[in-house]
């Protein structure tokens, strides 16, 4: 038998004619030049490759805040960065503590479990950071030898803002912490060193605004430690993080790196350093602080408890009847903006990271909700919420 060819349309008949806005969770909307350094390959070895890898490590280290040179690059999502972190700084049968606010979270600890950990889960307050003297009753009691974390829960839109803390005391306790910041960093801050964190992760399609699929990981000197002396065989081979140290610190091979998404974080690295991390950060918490009021001003509720809310993606609460995955395709069809849907709470998300938060993005989002709000027949006060919206982007930090 012989398969026949099958007809397949052409790309530019199947996307939009007119690209969608992207507002939701992730991926976020790139700069141009960080899509022109996607479109280029060239060799994954030799000097210009090292060139790249020795300045997206310094910038990384920036980013990350630390003076660690244990920075890594991950050829897959956020997620192959969480599980690389994971299956090599937890060892079968030692007692894990994972701080779970939702979907994301619990990922974590999934992964812990099936890197052989002994799971122990502390499940923070609905719509609520961690407690801070929970976490600690929690360390005291277990005495766990690694802390997973997410510094923002985006599925849940809770930012966990005792971070620092928990930390510092898991470090008092000879406890290792593994922080998921996919959508942190860059947009509110994290210090790796100074808050004693052993690894981040993230991925490059959230705060960083570059490609999905390429991330980066930051181990400190006593994870790096950890990971060598490590008392069985890692299972994993693409993720064993002494093996990547072969191309990220060697020059040398372990597999043929994704090049152009590896140009495409350099771009974006670069626009950070540009822009700087405190100049950042204030534009994220400006926009977002006057996104939220613009919401609020129209006449809808956000989900997460405003000491505990995310500011690179909030949640807004729908009524029983309407339903997230109706929002998201009438706002798609009608206005050309995307945004998101939930993990379990009747949410919709909208984004503020890195291109996101952008006052032109912003405006035609919250028009854009409002509007599709309205046609479902809810009393949105339209010109109530931009006004808002614009009286709070005013406001500089």
């Amino acid at each position: 038998m012989i398969v026949q060819v099958p007809k397949i349309s052409p790309l530019t008949k199947v996307l939009p004619d007119e690209p969608l806005l992207m507002m939701g969770a992730g991926p976020v909307p790139i700069p141009s030049s960080v899509s022109w350094a996607n479109s280029i390959v060239i060799n994954h070895l030799g000097e210009t490759m090292a060139t790249i890898v020795h300045q997206v490590k310094a910038m990384a280290r920036y980013v990350f805040q630390t003076e660690s040179k244990w920075v890594l690059g991950v050829a897959g999502p956020g997620s192959a960065a969480m599980e690389m972190a994971v299956a090599n700084m937890i060892w079968p049968g030692e007692k894990v503590l994972s701080v779970c606010n939702g979907f994301f979270s619990e990922r974590l600890a999934e992964m812990a479990r099936r890197s052989g950990g002994e799971v122990v889960t502390y499940q923070a307050p609905e719509k609520h950071c961690a407690d801070l003297d929970a976490v600690k009753q929690a360390i005291i009691e277990h005495q766990p030898k690694v802390l997973t974390i997410v510094q923002g829960e985006t599925s849940h839109t809770v930012f966990n803002r005792f971070l620092p803390e928990i930390a510092a005391f898991a470090q008092d306790n000879n406890c290792q912490v593994i922080v998921d910041a996919v959508c942190t960093l860059s947009t509110m801050p994290l210090s790796m060193d100074d808050w004693g964190i052993d690894a981040v992760i993230t991925g490059g399609q959230k705060g960083l605004s570059s490609i999905p699929g390429v991330s980066l990981i930051g181990f400190s000197e006593n994870a790096w430690q950890r990971i060598n002396s490590r008392p069985c065989q890692q299972t994993h081979w693409c993720l064993d993080a002494t093996l990547a140290k072969n191309f990220w610190h060697d020059a040398s091979y372990h597999y043929t790196a994704p090049v152009s998404g590896l140009l495409a974080l350099h771009e974006a690295l670069r626009l950070i350093c540009d822009e700087t991390l405190e100049a950042r950060f204030a534009r994220h918490l400006r926009c977002s602080h006057a996104l939220q009021k613009g919401i609020e001003a129209m006449g809808l509720s956000l989900y997460a408890s405003e000491a505990s809310r995310l500011n690179s993606v909030i949640g807004i609460c729908l009524p029983d009847d309407v339903k997230p995955g109706q929002i998201c395709k009438h706002i798609s069809e009608h206005y050309r903006v995307e945004i998101s849907g939930s993990f379990g709470p009747n949410i919709v998300r909208i984004g503020q990271m890195g291109e996101q938060s952008r006052e032109h993005h912003l405006f035609r989002a919250l028009h854009a909700f409002g509007a599709t709000m309205r046609d479902f027949g809810l009393p949105m006060d339209i010109p109530n919420g931009m006004a808002e919206l614009e009286k709070h982007l005013q406001v500089k930090a």
